[in-house]
């Protein structure tokens, strides 16, 4: 995992980050990071009453044209920070009581957050460490973090290659994403859980997209044939359209309740079970976290 030539994510662009070149993703060769709080709103085995210890890094190698998180996946905004302080983040954290550290879309800096970790760990961490991502991963990266994460939280996204092309600028998603899901499971396998909070295991997020039910219907028919009960699949009705998409009206719309409910339904005639589903107004704004305090990191 060299960042003199940057191969980190599906993307492969090459560049040396240490030499001030910038690949599609926009990273440096330091961690750079928007926010970092105790989270209450992601699953209630992840956040429990006491917050997920949420670390969100800044830049995407996605960019998807729906990001709720444009400010920091795409604007970019946040705060660079030593591998030394990225560790102390972790230990505050622990400090505060979160139940577990939280990383959010933190593909491009892995080698930066593994030895950030690994320090942590040497002077107490002890706390669960979850991996949020898209998904979107290189499997050879993601052998770097063997032993070092608990918790895989992907998203996947699509099962249509053409969608994720028009959304987010990128090829082969299912393939490249099956792989990596692949490789996630086998580090951490089934589900662990103590006194309901997740101890290890995986837990895959899909997002409904307006008018895109089949697609979803096609991506919990593959995880629930492949991984049956032995992971979690959390089925998401938070869409929020941020901004006027002309080429694709439908982004435009929130999800109907008759297309979740219709999803719902059909997860359980496949027999899923270890689902999260979502109730009431998750479209809301107040699922967008503040990224405007960054200076305080």
């Amino acid at each position: 995992m060299d960042l003199n030539n940057c191969m980190l994510c599906p993307r492969k662009c090459g560049v040396n980050r240490n030499k001030g070149e910038l690949g599609f993703c926009k990273a440096t060769n330091k961690i750079k990071i928007a926010r970092y709080s105790l989270h209450m709103w992601e699953e209630p085995c992840i956040s429990g009453t006491q917050g997920s210890g949420t670390i969100f890094f800044s830049c995407c190698n996605l960019k998807c044209i729906f990001c709720q998180n444009y400010d920091i996946s795409t604007n970019n905004i946040g705060k660079e920070i030593s591998i030394e302080r990225f560790k102390d983040i972790c230990l505050e954290l622990q400090e505060k009581g979160a139940l577990n550290i939280n990383l959010v879309t933190p593909t491009m800096y892995i080698p930066l957050i593994k030895e950030g970790l690994i320090l942590a760990k040497k002077e107490g961490l002890k706390i669960p460490i979850v991996y949020n991502s898209s998904g979107w991963e290189n499997v050879e990266t993601l052998k770097e973090l063997d032993g070092l994460i608990d918790i895989y939280l992907p998203d996947f996204k699509y099962y249509d290659d053409n969608l994720a092309k028009n959304f987010s600028n990128i090829f082969n998603y299912f393939e490249i994403t099956k792989k990596a899901l692949e490789e996630m499971y086998r580090q951490v396998g089934k589900n662990e859980f103590k006194n309901d909070i997740m101890t290890k295991g995986v837990i895959v997020r899909h997002l409904l997209l307006p008018k895109h039910i089949d697609d979803s219907k096609k991506i919990l028919e593959y995880l629930y044939n492949t991984y049956e009960d032995n992971i979690y699949i959390s089925i998401m009705n938070q869409y929020t359209p941020l901004r006027n998409i002309k080429e694709y009206s439908e982004l435009n719309e929130t999800v109907s309740d008759n297309e979740y409910d219709d999803l719902i339904n059909y997860a359980c005639d496949l027999g899923i079970v270890n689902a999260f589903i979502q109730e009431g107004e998750t479209c809301k704004e107040s699922f967008i976290p503040d990224f405007t305090k960054f200076d305080e990191i």
